[in-house]
């Protein structure tokens, strides 16, 4: 374990306790490009692009497309890709999430991806996402994370479910109800926040406004009063004023280094914000000071939303938006030449599905394929399937292997069992939609899809070092490998 993958890592650890929600990791990579003199773009907007300029823009505040521009650019000229997704399984809040019952007030939700719900029982759970508030004559667009436990899936206790052991089986719609709070607590804290209302508090429905009481009562048809008051108090703001929201369940516990040797990350959400961190931090690190000199492609890093559920939407890597992206970017640079500039630059462009892997479970070893038992620290994981669930070939694997053995950068294999399903990526939805060349690959992780993951420290690092020299030496490591000709 090396000092500067433990540095990567002690990062990764540092972005995913602000990342909670596809929003907020959007934030946090906003944060950090423009600290790196990214330039913000809208995609409503005309873009002004030079060479040698580094640029993002967001769509629904939760995919991200960051890019930049080399000095020897000319259109045609390829896009060098790493795609990764910011979203993961998590129950999130219904339209209408208020629900009573038993003397407790519980939070409807419905469930996101596809998780390992039982890991989330019995955790201290609270709730982020996004929320508009009215301020003013205005609406804002604002984040929100309540950072104290504030709800509890609690599991029956092994007295009224003997069977248990046996087999732990939920009804997702009636068991995996998360409590906020008891009735009769929460009619005594209704006493006590109308009795403390002062003639200098803003104008809310508890003091007589017409208009506030009726925006409160709006959404407490829909929420419980409670949860509302809880992010005003985030927000700072009054109940009223929220009046619309998309809110995940997530877990209270941060994101850590751990293991008796300091070789693990301990977090949620692993699967795919490490990879999104690391491609980040490669594209910030590939485009600072002269990196961009000799560079005739352009660099480019796609975060997707939605990739756990299909990446069937407006802001999926099944949309326009990574096509539409590259372009407008070759379109901007192609005056004046009658070629087919874009079907030119496609065909010069790779991309690396940046996704993570399935790690062999020393509890769970005939899981594997004998020949393909991807470990801990032993570098990114090369992902391979005949029937084109990941997009990897021949080509595109030799490409990005040779980067590594370039670099003394180690690089794993990866087959499901025959007699097992196989999952799949943004890989070959972006491949079949663009005809770029693609490889998959992901750092192997235990986990996958629980409240709480865990991967090897070294394979951070390992997962940074090698997108960055992806983006270093690709454009001249492509001249050197024919397929086609």
């Amino acid at each position: 374990m090396t000092a500067k993958s433990l540095s990567v890592a002690d990062e990764l650890v540092e972005f995913l306790n602000g990342a909670y929600t596809p929003f907020h990791a959007v934030h946090e990579a906003k944060v950090r490009l423009k600290q790196a003199g990214y330039e913000q773009l809208s995609e409503r907007d005309v873009w002004k692009l030079k060479r040698g300029g580094k640029y993002y823009f967001t769509r629904n505040h939760s995919t991200l497309v960051a890019f930049a521009v080399g000095k020897r650019y000319e259109a045609g000229n390829g896009f060098i890709a790493v795609g990764c997704h910011t979203d993961s399984p998590c129950p999130k809040l219904k339209p209408i999430s208020k629900i009573t019952k038993a003397g407790f007030l519980e939070v409807g939700v419905q469930m996101y991806g596809g998780g390992l719900w039982y890991s989330w029982f019995d955790r201290d759970l609270s709730v982020a996402g996004r929320v508009f508030v009215r301020r003013g004559e205005s609406i804002s667009h604002e984040l929100v994370r309540v950072p104290r436990p504030i709800l509890r899936v609690p599991s029956l206790a092994i007295h009224l479910n003997r069977g248990v052991n046996d087999g732990f089986k939920i009804n997702l719609q009636t068991n995996f109800v998360p409590v906020l709070a008891t009735a009769i607590k929460e009619e005594a804290n209704k006493a006590v926040v109308t009795n403390t209302q002062t003639s200098s508090d803003p104008p809310s429905a508890a003091n007589g406004n017409a208009d506030e009481s009726a925006k409160e009562n709006a959404a407490e048809d829909a929420h419980h009063s409670l949860l509302l008051q809880v992010l005003s108090d985030e927000l700072k703001c009054q109940p009223g004023d929220i009046i619309s929201f998309e809110l995940d369940v997530i877990d209270t516990q941060p994101s850590t280094i751990g293991g008796a040797l300091k070789e693990f990350v301990f977090s949620g959400r692993l699967d795919n914000l490490c990879s999104s961190f690391c491609a980040l931090k490669a594209l910030i690190d590939a485009t600072s000071e002269n990196a961009l000199d000799e560079e005739v492609g352009v660099r480019i890093i796609a975060l997707f939303d939605h990739e756990e559920i299909g990446s069937d939407s407006a802001q999926g890597a099944g949309s326009p938006v990574f096509l539409d992206t590259l372009q407008r970017v070759t379109t901007y640079f192609s005056e004046g030449i009658n070629e087919r500039v874009f079907e030119r630059g496609i065909q010069h462009s790779f991309l690396v599905s940046a996704d993570m892997a399935h790690s062999i479970h020393p509890n769970y070893t005939d899981k594997h394929d004998d020949n393909h038992q991807p470990k801990l620290h032993k570098g990114l994981v090369i992902k391979h399937n005949a029937n084109q669930r990941y997009a990897t070939n021949a080509a595109t694997a030799l490409l990005f292997r040779e980067i590594g053995t370039r670099h003394k950068i180690p690089t794993q294999d990866f087959v499901v069992r025959n007699d097992m399903s196989c999952g799949s990526t943004i890989g070959p939805i972006v491949a079949s939609g663009t005809g770029i060349r693609t490889v998959d690959v992901g750092a192997p992780q235990l986990s996958m899809h629980s409240i709480r993951e865990m991967m090897g420290v070294d394979d951070v690092g390992y997962a940074y070092q090698h997108f960055k020299a992806y983006f270093e030496d690709f454009s001249e490591l492509d001249t050197k490998i024919s397929v086609d000709f």
